[in-house]
């Protein structure tokens, strides 16, 4: 005799499981550009230029647009600097004296007879061991970064000062190729600009697709962990650190090509300029994250501020209120759209 259950198995209930769709490549490419860190920098600087041509419609012109990109280039390099200290949680006050004292140098050199040229290498090779110079206190006085350059910062202004008198180093061969090239254009465009864009491109590309950049960006989000790792946060530091002198050096260089005369007092304000310029593009004070196109830009919205207040006749004394002024506006917002995007994943994750 077999028991024949009257209640059949009811099958298991389906769930329906919805698959995300597949969101076109154009849309996929808008949301990048636009979550990317440097996009509000770009975007103020261009809001800021098209408000400032709807008055003065003279400030798009290609001229203009050249003296601002021209304006611009010294302070980028050091903001890329900038970029990579920051990246490791330091930050370097003497890149505007270094700046300074290799602009000088070179002058003097190109004074005494040496070749302008190799002047111009041994330029580059001082910004590089003042960098040293920075990392050797950092590393043997086991003080801050910050603490280290402060003081630097004035020992490089005053051997500037020192050693030019407080004067103007002249009478250089403005005629040499030197000049001419470096301090020239090329079809309309200075030479200038295609040096530094070239320059911080491959800053960028080291930063984001090389070991060295993996090791910047892992000391500055946990030095501990990076060190446990084998990353030696000494060496990181101090390859940080003689990069920005270089770049200051580089930067000096190409002054000296344009201005064609050594002033002891240029680059005064350059260090925090890079610096505001390097936060505004988007590079964090707490370290981990850095980009060059955002610190780059962040440059040239400073200087499109300046500019405006020049074409709008605001008296050169208000200048300093005006970009620090910009600065805080543009840092607060940058600072509030990313706790609205870091927030809307948490609120997805806690919603049923």
């Amino acid at each position: 005799m077999t028991l024949t259950s009257d209640r059949t198995a009811s099958p298991e209930p389906k769930v329906s499981r919805r698959q995300p769709e597949a969101q076109p490549g154009n849309v996929t490419l808008v949301n990048r550009i636009l979550h990317a860190r440097a996009f509000s920098v770009v975007a103020a600087t261009v809001a800021l230029a098209v408000a400032i041509a709807v008055f003065n419609p003279r400030f798009l012109q290609v001229g203009q647009l050249l003296d601002v990109l021209q304006s611009s280039t010294y302070i980028a390099l050091l903001a890329g600097g900038a970029a990579y200290l920051l990246a490791m949680r330091e930050i370097d006050l003497s890149s505007g004296s270094m700046f300074a004292l290799t602009l000088i140098a070179v002058a003097l050199l190109i004074q005494a007879g040496v070749n302008p040229w190799i002047a111009g290498v041994l330029g580059v090779v001082l910004g590089a061991v003042l960098g040293a110079v920075n990392a050797a206190a950092v590393n043997l006085l086991g003080i801050p970064t910050i603490v280290a350059t402060l003081a630097t910062m004035s020992v490089f202004r005053g051997l500037g000062v020192g050693i030019t008198g407080g004067t103007q180093v002249t009478g250089l061969p403005v005629d040499h190729a030197f000049f001419t090239v470096l301090g020239g254009k090329i079809a309309g465009i200075p030479v200038s600009i295609g040096v530094v864009a070239v320059v911080l491109v491959i800053m960028a590309i080291a930063l984001h697709h090389t070991p060295f950049g993996y090791r910047i960006l892992a000391v500055g989000s946990n030095p501990e962990a990076a060190e446990f790792s084998g990353i030696s946060v000494r060496r990181v530091r101090t390859a940080g650190l003689v990069i920005m002198g270089a770049l200051a050096g580089l930067g000096g260089v190409l002054g000296l090509a344009y201005f064609t005369s050594g002033d002891p007092n240029i680059g005064t304000g350059f260090e925090l300029q890079a610096i505001a310029a390097a936060i505004i593009g988007g590079t964090a004070l707490r370290g981990g994250t850095a980009t060059i196109l955002g610190a780059a830009v962040g440059v040239i919205l400073l200087n499109v501020v300046s500019a405006g207040l020049t074409y709008f006749g605001i008296p050169a004394n208000w200048s300093a209120f005006a970009t620090g002024s910009a600065i805080l506006l543009a840092v607060g917002l940058d600072s509030l759209a990313r706790r609205r995007r870091t927030a809307r994943p948490k609120s997805l994750t806690t919603n049923p």
